[in-house]
């Protein structure tokens, strides 16, 4: 396990899909362990696997000292009419935080790492979560999702990075 470079925006890693895990390699198991290491530093809910340089489907979570990660995930529910609209930051985009409108229940499914199903679901901060880390996961970051204005003031600030 390592600490590992957490890549930022301007790094095309984090705008390429990532791929799907179709075997359980060393490498998967390396990633996995450095994501649940990584993702325990403070100030981290979440951190998928191209944040750290890994081009695999895979994220890791901590939330209240609840740590967990999920490979393959899928959204397979989310909530169309509930929304939540709170602030949302990410490491890949350092020190910058806007109001992100996003579903206020998600749920996805996934596998670890013996291939038992893991499902993860929940409302605010959990459905922030899922959604934020897939989005990654498909190449998105959080301020593709910003209302006009908003997204316009995080490009002018992310030259700066």
């Amino acid at each position: 396990m390592a600490q590992r470079e957490i890549r930022v925006i301007g790094d095309p890693i984090l705008r390429t899909v990532c791929d799907p895990v179709t075997e359980i390699t060393d490498g998967v198991r390396k990633t996995i362990a450095d994501l649940l290491e990584n993702v325990q530093q403070p100030g981290r809910a979440g951190l998928s696997a191209n944040q750290i340089g890994a081009s695999i489907r895979a994220f890791a979570w901590n939330i209240d000292g609840n740590v967990g990660y999920i490979i393959n995930p899928e959204i397979v529910e989310i909530s169309d009419e509930d929304f939540q609209d709170g602030e949302e930051g990410c490491l890949s985009v350092p020190d910058l935080w806007f109001p992100c409108k996003r579903s206020n229940y998600a749920k996805a499914e996934g596998i670890d790492l013996d291939g038992k199903k893991v499902v993860i679901e929940g409302t605010e901060i959990w459905a922030r979560l899922i959604q934020h880390e897939i989005d990654h996961l498909n190449g998105k970051l959080y301020i593709d999702r910003l209302d006009r204005v908003n997204r316009r003031k995080a490009l002018q600030a992310t030259r700066d990075l």
